[in-house]
Order: C-alpha cells, then sequence, then structure tokens
C-alpha cells in the first residue's frame, strides 16, 4: 500500500511540475512567427517586383509606340480596300473609318521578344530590364500591332494600336516556409522554395508617327 501511495504522490508532483513549459510554448509558437516573419520577407519582395514588371510595361508601351514595328509583315502607308464594282475608289487622304471602315486594308501582326526586330526589342530591354523580375528575358515580351480606322487615312502613314505585354514571369521564393505557401496557393513547388506565377501585365498605346525616333 505504500508503494502505492508514492507511485500517487510522485504523479501528483509531476502533474505540477512548471519546468521545461517554456520550451514547449517556444516549440510551438517559434514556427508561426517564422512563417509570419519569412512572409513578410517574401510576399514584401513579391510586391516590390510587381510594382517594377508593371513599371516595366509602361515605359516599354511608350518606347515601342515611337519606334518601327517589332513584327515584320506591317507595311509602312495604308492601302486602298476592297473597292466593289462600279464604285468610285476613294480617294487618297479618306479617312479609314468613313464607309464602315472598309476603306484602307486592315493590317495587324503579333510576335515575342525571341522573334521580333531585334534593334527595337533590345533598345526597350535596355529601358526596362533593370526593372524586371530575375530571371527575365526578352522571351517575356510580346508585341501585338492591331488596326484602328480612327487613327488612320488611305496612302498615310500605319498607325497602329501597340500592345505591349509581359508573360511568363514567375517569382522566386527565397524561404522554404514561403515555398509551402506556393505549394498550397497552386505554385510549381520546384526546388526548395517554390514560384508563384506573375498575372500577365500588358498595356495599349496609339502609334506615334516618331518611329524614326531622332530622325523622325
Amino acid at each position: 500500500m505504500s508503494v502505492l501511495c508514492h507511485i500517487a504522490q510522485a504523479a501528483r508532483r509531476f502533474a505540477r511540475e512548471e519546468d521545461g513549459t517554456a520550451l514547449v510554448e517556444l516549440a510551438l509558437m517559434l514556427p508561426l512567427f517564422l512563417l509570419l516573419f519569412f512572409g513578410l520577407v517574401d510576399f514584401g519582395r513579391m510586391g516590390a517586383e510587381y510594382v517594377m514588371a508593371d513599371k516595366a510595361v509602361q515605359i516599354a508601351s511608350r518606347v515601342a509606340a515611337v519606334r518601327p514595328a517589332a513584327c515584320a509583315g506591317l507595311l509602312p502607308t495604308n492601302r486602298r480596300g476592297t473597292v466593289p464594282p462600279n464604285t468610285t475608289p476613294p480617294r487618297f487622304g479618306t479617312a479609314c473609318s468613313a464607309g464602315g471602315g472598309t476603306i484602307c486594308v486592315a493590317q495587324s501582326a503579333a510576335c515575342t521578344g525571341l522573334t521580333g526586330d531585334p534593334l527595337v526589342v533590345n533598345e526597350i530591354w535596355a529601358a526596362i530590364s533593370p526593372l524586371m523580375p530575375a530571371g527575365a528575358t526578352t522571351a517575356n515580351l510580346s508585341f501585338r500591332y492591331d488596326f484602328d480606322p480612327a487613327l488612320n487615312f488611305l496612302g498615310g502613314p500605319y498607325v497602329p494600336v501597340v500592345t505591349v505585354e509581359i508573360q511568363n514571369l514567375n517569382f522566386q521564393f527565397v524561404t522554404p516556409l514561403a515555398g509551402l505557401a506556393a505549394l498550397a496557393t497552386g505554385g510549381t513547388g520546384t526546388g526548395p522554395a517554390g514560384t508563384l506565377p506573375f498575372p500577365v501585365m500588358s498595356m495599349s498605346l496609339p502609334g506615334e508617327d516618331l518611329d524614326l525616333g531622332e530622325n523622325g
């Protein structure tokens, strides 16, 4: 009976013992603290890179609007559209928007930084590369030139709506805990940190008849 009493007393003393509880609490709270801290670091970086990439696409579109087309296949002037039989062809100088927009041939083209004119692409890239995320290349740029009848007239210079797009960019986490967050939200999770895809960013501006740069 005395043995049982000793065991019961030892159990009560063990239950009242608080040595080491601070260590247990630290073990429970430290991972949460590190997750929040590393999350602030990585998502702060991601926000900064997003803002810089958005500024980069604005600069790229402004440069592209006053430079020759980066994509091949566009004629420098507006040609006549299809003329119906037994009708008088429209005169040069007629707005392309007249007659339902069929006065001029609609021209459009699209290309990427890899297939576009290297002179134009490299000039744009030199202006925006310091703002682009690490690992970005000219392959992440795409260009589109769309015909807008309201901007053009027959026989005049072709003035497109110029769209520059930044695509296929990934944000690279530097902390393992943030990599777990990337996996949880649809990132690739490759490597110890993981990546998250950037949204596609684009900006459109009407072209300007200044595409010769300082010679225009």
